[in-house]
This record gives structure tokens, sequence and C-alpha cells, in this order.
């Protein structure tokens, strides 16, 4: 059976419209390349002597400068956020409603707060001589406040006859939560994770604004002190650094979801505890 049950296949003219309308898309996204090449060619951004600043071992060293910054505040903020997710997660799961409702709003506060104002707050009120870590700690109240909800929607999302036959057999809350809760919510909880890590690394970019030396803020300085501002070559050359660090991210994490699958049944090594849990459950 060739037909898809979810919808009816499309006949001759809707087959015919939809290849129009397919045309007319193509070709309007190549008039709108097309003019974006035609301004960007009468400012001479395509002209060969621009490539020239970037020959020269200084501006390759300062750009090598940047890259390692970017991934200095990415590490720190990415530690912390993870850290400060798991503690606002463990606070909207506690028994305790005062702690639950700190917690949520917290969580609820830097979630909604954009991250630029808080960003800039930072730098201006409290680390205006150290940019970095009014970065970090900017990225890392709005990315540990959604990886608190990432943690807290995976740990939800384990069976709940787990945690009960855990508690039958006398494990205390916080060795339900380390033993029996997280090694399984961490497989369901990766992908997102990681993609909240993706987007803590190109938030890193942000440091521009507060001045702090990161890729994008060396990338714009040598630009302005060369001949012609370089804007095309700045951008083929910054652009694919940052698309390769989140790829490399995004692999990183396909590595550990398949080494978690080599485990029995998928899962991480169990300890004494969940497998003694395991067994009562079954």
């Amino acid at each position: 059976m060739s037909a898809n049950v979810l919808f009816d296949a499309p006949g001759p003219r809707a087959r015919t419209r939809n290849n129009i309308i397919g045309a007319v898309a193509s070709l309007a996204i190549l008039a709108v390349l097309y003019f974006v090449y035609r301004q960007l060619d009468a400012k001479g951004q395509f002209a060969g002597y621009l490539w020239q600043p970037f020959q020269y071992s200084e501006i390759q060293q300062r750009l090598a400068e940047g890259l390692l910054a970017t991934l200095k505040a990415f590490a720190l903020a990415a530690v912390f956020s993870l850290a400060l997710g798991a503690v606002l997660a463990a606070g909207r799961l506690s028994d305790h409603a005062p702690v639950r409702w700190v917690a949520s709003a917290i969580v609820e506060f830097f979630r909604g707060m954009p991250l630029l104002i808080m960003i800039f707050a930072l730098y201006i009120g409290v680390f205006t001589s150290t940019p970095l870590w009014a970065l970090v700690i900017g990225l890392t109240l709005y990315n540990g406040s959604v990886q608190a909800e990432i943690f807290r929607a995976g740990i939800n999302a384990v069976p709940r006859g787990q945690s009960e036959a855990a508690y039958a057999i006398g494990l205390r809350k916080t060795q339900v939560m380390v033993f029996v809760l997280l090694p399984q919510a961490v497989r369901a909880m990766l992908p997102s994770i990681i993609s909240q890590l993706v987007v803590t690394l190109k938030d890193t970019s942000l440091g521009f604004i507060i001045t702090y030396e990161e890729l994008l803020n060396n990338g714009r300085l040598i630009a302005a002190t060369s001949l012609g501002f370089p804007y095309v070559p700045l951008v083929m050359i910054i652009a694919p650094i940052y698309i390769l660090m989140c790829l490399a991210l995004s692999s990183l994490a396909t590595w550990i979801e398949r080494r978690g699958r080599r485990s029995p049944k998928g899962a991480p090594p169990a300890a004494p505890e969940a497998k003694a849990v395991e067994a009562a459950a079954e």
C-alpha cells in the first residue's frame, strides 16, 4: 500500500500548484540573494585586497586568542549553568513548599529576563573591570534556569513505579534521585541539555557588547582597523568557526549517547542500590 495514511496523496492539480509555488519561492530567494550580492559588491566587499589583513600572523593570532576566550567563557558558563540547573531542579521537586516557591520564582524570573539586558546590567553595575564574569554569570543565570526545567521534565518523565519501588525497599529520597531517577532521566534529557549548551556557546558572542575580547569582538576590531572594513571576509572566517564548534558539541552528545546504549538495556551501569530497586520492581 503506497498511499500515506496520514493525508491524501495530492492529485495532478495539487502537484502542479505545489510545483508552481516552489518555483516562485525559489526565484524569490534567488532574487533576494542577488540583491544582497549587488549591494555588497557595490560597496567593494568582494575585492581581493580585503583578504590581505587575514594573511598576517598577528591577525591570525588575535583570532586564535578570541577563540580561546570564547571557549573559556563557554566552559565556565556550561559548568555553572548545569550546576545551577541541578540545584534549581532539586528545589522545584522538593517536598517543602517554600523551597519550591523560591526555586520557581528564580527560574521564571531569569528565564523571562532578556539575556542581553542581564549581561549589560551585570557589566555596568558590578563587573565593569572584569567583563568575563559579567558574561559568564549572565549566561549561567539564564541557561541554568532553562536547564533546570529540562532536568525537572526529564526526572518527571521516569515512570513513577521506579521511585515507588525504591522507597519500598527503604531508600531515602536522595538515594532514589541519584541512583534510580537520574541515570534513567539522563538518556531522555541529553539531547535537550546539549541543545541548550549549543545555545550557550552561541550566546558567548554577546560578549562583544561589553567589550569582552571573544572571537566576534576581536574580529570586529580587526575589520574596523583594516582598509575597507572587510565585512564579507570576516563573516566567511568567523561563521564557520562557530558552526564547527556547535557541530563538535553535537557530535560529542551523539558519542555519549552511543556509549550509553552499549551498557545493558541501553542504560549506564547501575549502582548496587539501583540494581536492588530493579530487582524489586521485577
